[in-house]
């Protein structure tokens, strides 16, 4: 795990990790990157009647430990069925929430992975907001942790690796958001 606190040389080694894997991005790689929040926030809107904070909450309430396909295919059911189901007791509960009416910002935690993840399906072009998911985690330090764990709950780790690609994005002239969805792409996709 990496320290919450970390010094100043370990954020430059992490920022210059980020650069590095948006750099071995393929044209096609940053090309579905920069279109993968905006793709999710249509996505949001078409499951939940145009209602795309409603649809981009429940998204992100299903969206702990399952693959994009797995939690767009739960988030579609839960709309469709009228409850959510097929996840661990926390999520459904709150996706059933934010599908009954309430503010997904009040029912998510949005310090961390989940409310940061609704905020940038809900506004892609969010200027700051960025999603420390375990992929991001394991760009940054360059290693694949596989099921250990990354320690993502703890604010001081979760927001130092925000920071670092908040700052890889300033250099990269990019949104946040969009350095972290390239470079998901390019990690998952790596040779």
């Amino acid at each position: 795990m990496i320290p919450v606190k970390s010094t100043e040389e370990q954020r430059a080694s992490y920022t210059q990790a980020i650069i590095d894997r948006w750099n071995s991005a393929t044209r096609d790689q940053v090309r579905r990157g920069r279109t993968w929040y905006p793709k999710a926030h249509e996505f949001a809107a078409e499951i939940a009647a145009g209602n795309t904070h409603k649809g981009a909450g429940v998204l992100a309430a299903l969206s702990a430990n399952k693959s994009w396909s797995e939690n767009c295919r739960l988030a579609r059911k839960a709309f469709y069925e009228g409850s959510a189901s097929g996840h661990f007791f926390d999520a459904i509960s709150k996706a059933n929430r934010i599908m009954a009416g309430m503010d997904p910002a009040e029912v998510l935690p949005m310090n961390i992975k989940t409310g940061c993840f609704y905020v940038c399906i809900a506004q892609p072009d969010h200027p700051e907001t960025v999603v420390i998911d375990r992929h991001a985690h394991d760009i940054a330090v360059r290693e694949i942790y596989g099921q250990r764990e990354r320690g993502l709950g703890a604010l001081g780790r979760y927001n130092t690796l925000a920071d670092c690609y908040r700052l890889a994005a300033h250099r990269l002239g990019e949104l946040p958001s969009t350095v972290q969805a390239v470079t998901w792409v390019a990690h998952l996709e790596r040779r």
